[in-house]
């Protein structure tokens, strides 16, 4: 959905929501989203749940939350009702440790009357090693679920969204695009994630060479420079993959 010069994501949220059926579904939305008009059209209007991060821009929820969790760690959440679970994910040089929490013991929380649904709040720490390197990062959530692995998995299915505009910006450079004009802008965001769903599935560099997976860019690079590896990319792994 693309926004208006003098718009932003929060006026076209909505816009979206009003073309998806998405009765049943879990939606999750960056803090920028985290909006009560958002929510309400969520959970009221499409008959659907969320799971918004919260930051600064809601400063009082957002410290209130910090609060109780960085509370309930101290005490190990003694006498405290909540769910957690724990993740280990190891590969690309590196290994990442997931915590989880959920509660859905809110009566405390002030500001939950103005979320339409609101269930519970989540907090999420990412402890992450890379070689002699430790990086931990902590999230906030509110939630109209009160489930832990719900919780979980939608936590993670968005970080793989943040995870594909990453790419896109850092191979296909799409933050600096000057694309403006009318449609031009959606034409390249949808060729530019055709392209990366080719280069993704793409495994013949690697096995021909017998190491680790070729970057994105590489494989770009070579896509350019020899048309024998153009063609294979772009058609073999296209009628392989259906």
């Amino acid at each position: 959905m693309k926004t208006d010069e003098k718009s932003n994501e929060i006026t076209a949220i909505p816009e979206l929501l009003d073309l998806l059926y998405i009765k049943g579904n879990i939606i999750s939305i960056d803090a920028m989203g985290t909006q009560k008009k958002i929510a309400e059209k969520i959970y009221k209007e499409k008959e659907a749940d969320y799971v918004l991060a919260l930051k600064k821009n809601h400063e009082t929820l957002h410290d209130e939350v910090e609060r109780y969790f960085q509370y309930a760690l101290e005490v190990q959440f003694k006498d405290m009702e909540y769910q957690s679970m724990r993740t280990v994910e190891k590969g690309h040089g590196r290994m990442e440790v997931r915590e989880y929490y959920l509660t859905t013991d809110i009566s405390w929380l002030e500001p939950r009357k103005d979320w339409a649904g609101l269930k519970s709040i989540g907090m999420v720490i990412s402890r992450c090693t890379r070689g002699n390197v430790k990086t931990t990062d902590t999230r906030y959530f509110i939630a109209s679920i009160n489930g832990i692995t719900e919780f979980s998995n939608t936590v993670r299915q968005h970080w793989g969204i943040e995870s594909c505009h990453w790419t896109l910006d850092v191979t296909f450079k799409e933050d600096a695009s000057r694309i403006r004009k009318e449609n031009e802008p959606e034409n390249a965001a949808l060729l530019r994630k055709m392209a990366l769903n080719i280069l993704k599935i793409d495994t013949q560099m690697d096995k021909a060479k017998d190491i680790r997976p070729y970057s994105y860019n590489a494989k770009r690079y070579k896509a350019a420079v020899n048309n024998s590896f153009l063609e294979k990319v772009m058609i073999d792994n296209i009628l392989s993959n259906g």
